[in-house]
């Protein structure tokens, strides 16, 4: 199903399931050892998940770009235009869950815990503003 067909409440549920996956990986594969995921193969693929869980959720709100891919810095135009409490909290999601995660590998509980924590601060953020 494409993700114009959603509805609001759809999309947040989509863009949920993928951090409960990502929680998934880390709990049945990343290996937590004295407060650190061990396996950093799938540090970075929750990570992943995860943060795209967020702009799942944040492409259904914003629409469509109208040219070019969408990059950090176009999430981070619209966010700062709406909620500026979201765009710092976007900011720490992008380097929790996308740079330190995702492509660093770094495990730290945490780190990990304060990522998930914050992507679901945005996602609900997203099913609020869009029932408003």
């Amino acid at each position: 199903m494409a993700k114009q067909e959603l509805s609001t409440q759809e999309a947040v549920t989509e863009a949920k399931r993928y951090l409960s996956n990502a929680k998934d990986i880390l709990r049945e594969k990343g290996a937590k050892e004295d407060g650190f995921y061990q396996d950093s193969k799938y540090v970075k693929m929750a990570g992943h998940t995860a943060y795209s869980g967020v702009l799942f959720a944040l492409d259904h709100y914003f629409g469509k770009k109208t040219k070019g891919r969408k990059g950090v810095d176009w999430y981070k135009a619209n966010l700062s235009q709406q909620d500026k409490k979201m765009l710092q909290t976007f900011v720490s999601v992008y380097e929790l869950l996308h740079l330190v995660m995702a492509y660093d590998g770094v495990g730290d509980a945490e780190v990990v815990k304060l990522g998930f924590q914050r992507a679901e601060i945005i996602i609900d953020w997203v099913g609020l503003r869009s029932a408003a």
